[in-house]
């Protein structure tokens, strides 16, 4: 597969019985349905870090058979090496054309300990691997030169970047100093999605995207139209929804798109892995209102 384009994340309804299976199978088949390029199951968007590995093993089997031609990405990511490893066999006998890996910590990690991680896991590979570089969740910062060292195994295509600037200028130096560490041939995908756009216009080849998992063609015509070089197109559609990436910045963009999802009638209410919850009243009013700004009608079209 080639890794450009938008890689949308589905949710992972989860009830206090196990994954919601109906539920599910219908966002991977919603999200192959609107044409992105590829879906990364059991990414953060896809609470990975709550499922057991028996969850997670029927998770990837579900999105690769339910999602057409359309490439799966499956994340493999856990504390331990040894499960990891564990995740990597489920995720390629599941048929995954790629797997997705962050160096999860509690004890936390040095740069070397975590070119350790990848390199442990790129021996056991026979399908490419997205590094996931998400500071915030894993509490884990890669260094440039980190990146880079990654960069030269052999089954490394992709890094998932954190948020870039949404200034050009500062967006398109920031991608300089990644590309200072990382090779063409290693795409770069942007995620953060308020600075998709600002991310794509400065030379991201892809969007690792949480919204595209709820509102997939919206997020597919910004990629478009950004990988084209019409930056007042996706700028426009990025402003359109403004009001939902302040949202993600005040509860977080998991439980905002799961808000997104319940009120477009995706997933029923309650389906966020305990202790999680969903966000309060006032939050899901806030919601509402951010979606009417944008132009998406809620299930009901109330």
């Amino acid at each position: 597969m080639n890794f450009t384009g938008l890689s949308a994340f589905p949710l992972t309804p989860i009830t206090d019985d196990g994954i919601d299976e109906r539920s599910y199978t219908s966002i991977i088949e919603r999200i192959a349905a609107a044409g992105v390029e590829s879906i990364t199951a059991l990414g953060s968007t896809g609470g990975y870090a709550y499922l057991s590995r028996a969850e997670r093993s029927r998770v990837a089997d579900l999105s690769v058979a339910h999602a057409g031609e359309t490439p799966v990405i499956i994340g493999v990511s856990v504390i331990r090496t040894r499960e990891v490893l564990a995740h990597v066999e489920d995720a390629q006998r599941a048929g995954a054309a790629a797997v997705l890996l962050a160096p999860m910590t509690y004890q936390p990690l040095t740069q070397d300990e975590a070119f350790g991680l990848f390199e442990t896991v790129n021996a056991e590979l026979s399908v490419p691997l997205v590094v996931y570089d998400n500071p915030v969740t894993t509490g884990f910062t890669f260094t440039g030169e980190l990146h880079g060292r990654i960069s030269e195994l052999s089954a490394v295509a992709s890094i998932k970047i954190p948020a870039v600037p949404t200034e050009a200028t500062a967006a398109r130096d920031r991608l300089a100093e990644y590309r200072r560490h990382v090779p063409p041939a290693v795409t770069l995908g942007v995620s953060g999605d308020w600075t998709a756009a600002a991310g794509l216009l400065a030379g991201c080849e892809a969007w690792y995207s949480v919204i595209a998992g709820v509102l997939p063609a919206e997020s597919l015509a910004l990629t478009r139209a950004a990988l084209a070089g019409d930056a007042a197109t996706a700028n426009a559609i990025s402003d359109r929804f403004a009001p939902l990436w302040k949202l993600f910045a005040r509860y977080g963009s998991y439980r905002v798109a799961a808000a997104v999802a319940e009120d477009l009638g995706i997933i029923a209410p309650g389906m966020l892995p305990h202790p999680v919850r969903g966000i309060d009243a006032e939050g899901r009013g806030a919601v509402a209102s951010a979606l009417s700004h944008a132009g998406v009608a809620p299930a009901g079209g109330r």
